[in-house]
């Protein structure tokens, strides 16, 4: 009796113990195969949106001499200043434009042709984007650059949208943070590089400039040639295309034949409480009273990722730095520390993102920037009052950069990803990055006037942007580490529960919901003439004494007024 009793405690205690040795597995080990994925979706994806926003900075005059050159031979005069200035601001503005384009569509295109799909042909606007850049001097046609940077600003938004998407879910659970900071790394190793082969001694010299815009078609090939290795997303391949077999195939070289099994029942659970749901559209997401507050969380964190400052302190940075005593000619290396330092910290939040959650994360990074950017203003303000003040500023302009790796600029993405279900994901993604860009285009567009107005006075604005964030981000978003995608999604439900019902009453309420949700499992919501042809509910259409509510399911409320 003794042993039996001791049998049917192990039998009890045998699913905790193997969920424990699960995860304890799954935070131990991570595939060759899922590093090698997430590097080969990133090279085309993230890395060419952060090289081509640091690479077209270093030939800047000779282009604009170019334009100048081309001008003379088509009208036999100088083109005038301002003309020069606008013709360049649309080179260097229009990649935002292609950007805002790129990560619109790349959602449908994700769903169409899948995650890795659209990744591989989403390189044909990187190669076309080199070659019409690299043939503008050798035609004397300045607007191929024009049509080039808009190409691979497409190729940019529609790489930042799906590369996250695709890490996301190719991840596992344990480690879904520290893969998806792949993202962050990328594009701050994109801006490094583009720093560094823009140097007088390697491409930035006058002759070499064409070559050096189209450099664009290095990261394209290498991704053509590396990601037809790797499987399609399992996720996408699972709930999408309800291909069972290709989504074991992908989980097993991915994770492991021995470690899938975790990571197949979480997309299982995903897959059926999405029976019968059709990928959202963007704009079905805002009539959808259960994605408020996520929708607004992505809105306000992408928004704000451009709007919080830190391209204001790349444009004081120079001058700062020539304040400080750096000799002009000195001064593009010192910009390089400052993109490695960038680099730096978005590998440790890698690092620390698993451990110290992502909340601790982007709020400890946004009070940090709010914090610097309070002394940036002072050491600004004073700048000539001691000679160890333009140090003070130098040290500002690095410990906001590092704030910024540590917080926004890593665990952004990530949230886009965690915070929404596989069937409003890609549509997620689509409004978050159009906001993304968008900003960067206002921003880039306004910038100069604010500065010209409010001249070092206006950190004091992005300060109170980063308090606002750091305050929204500690009362409305919960910690999603460790977590399932469904476990977050009903967090944000039992929030909106708290508040119709109170933080006392709302169980009851969150329970019937639960129960009516497990009886809609693969039931669309009826048409009107359908009421009519459903036995069930002809006792009911005539009984008038009784609410809709007690007489019929959620799903079929909104018709019975037909």
């Amino acid at each position: 009796m003794k042993k039996s009793k001791e049998n049917g405690d192990m039998m009890e205690t045998e699913p905790l113990l193997r969920d424990i040795k699960e995860k304890h597995v799954q935070v131990e080990s991570l595939s060759r195969t899922l590093v090698l994925a997430a590097c080969a979706s990133c090279i085309g994806g993230t890395f060419q949106y952060g090289f081509n926003i640091s690479v077209v900075n270093a030939p800047t005059k000779y282009v604009m001499t170019f334009i100048n050159q081309t001008w003379m031979e088509r009208y036999d005069t100088e083109i005038s200043e301002q003309r020069l200035t606008l013709l360049w601001s649309v080179i260097v503005s229009i990649f935002t434009i292609g950007g805002l384009v790129g990560s619109y569509v790349g959602g449908a295109l994700s769903i169409k042709y899948g995650r890795k799909g659209t990744l591989m042909m989403n390189n044909i606007f990187a190669l076309l984007a080199a070659f019409f850049m690299g043939i503008s001097q050798t035609t004397h046609l300045f607007e191929l650059l024009i049509i080039g940077r808009f190409l691979i600003g497409i190729n940019a938004g529609i790489g930042s949208c799906v590369q996250s998407l695709y890490l996301g879910e190719i991840a596992p659970r344990a480690l879904r943070g520290a893969m998806a900071m792949g993202t962050s790394v990328f594009i701050t190793g994109g801006i490094f590089v583009g720093q560094v082969v823009g140097l007088r001694e390697l491409l930035g010299g006058e002759e070499y400039w064409p070559l050096l815009l189209s450099t664009t078609c290095i990261p394209a090939a290498m991704q053509l040639l590396l990601l037809p290795w790797f499987p399609e997303s399992p996720r996408y391949l699972l709930i999408d295309k309800g291909d069972e077999r290709a989504c074991d195939e992908a989980l097993k070289q991915l994770h492991g034949a021995d470690q899938y099994h975790g990571e197949k029942a979480d997309i299982e659970r995903e897959r059926l409480d999405a029976l019968g749901v059709k990928p959202k559209k963007p704009w079905e997401l805002f009539l959808d009273q259960s994605l408020r507050w996520q929708l607004l969380t992505i809105i306000i964190l992408n928004m704000f990722q451009q709007l919080n400052g830190i391209n204001a302190i790349y444009f004081y940075a120079d001058y700062v730095f020539s304040q400080s005593g750096i000799p002009e000619n000195k001064i593009p290396y010192v910009t390089l520390g400052a993109g490695l330092c960038e680099l730096f910290t978005a590998l440790t939040c890698g690092l620390l993102i698993e451990s110290l959650g992502r909340r601790a994360l982007i709020i400890g990074g946004y009070s940090l920037m709010a914090f610097w950017c309070f002394c940036f203003t002072l050491a600004l303000t004073f700048q000539d009052v001691s000679p160890w003040v333009p140090y003070l500023s130098m040290i500002c302009v690095f410990a906001f950069i590092l704030s910024f790796g540590l917080g926004p600029g890593g665990v952004t993405n990530i949230l886009t990803t965690e915070l929404f279900t596989q069937t409003a994901r890609p549509a997620a993604y689509m409004i978050g990055l159009s906001v993304n860009w968008l900003s960067f285009f206002i921003i880039g567009m306004a910038f100069p006037f604010i500065v010209s107005g409010l001249k070092q006075y206006c950190f004091l604005v992005f300060l109170a942007v980063c308090a606002m964030v750091a305050i929204y981000i500690f009362l409305v978003v919960p910690e999603t580490k460790s977590k399932t995608f469904l476990e977050i999604h009903a967090a944000f439900q039992s929030k909106a529960l708290k508040q119709l019902h109170g933080a006392d009453q709302y169980h009851g309420e969150k329970a019937d919901i639960e129960r009516e949700r497990l009886d809609a499992l693969g039931v669309k919501p009826k048409k009107p003439w359908e009421l009519f042809l459903d036995q069930s509910k002809i006792s009911c259409k005539s009984s008038q004494s009784l609410s809709y509510c007690k007489l019929f399911p959620a799903a079929q409320w909104h018709y019975l007024s037909c």
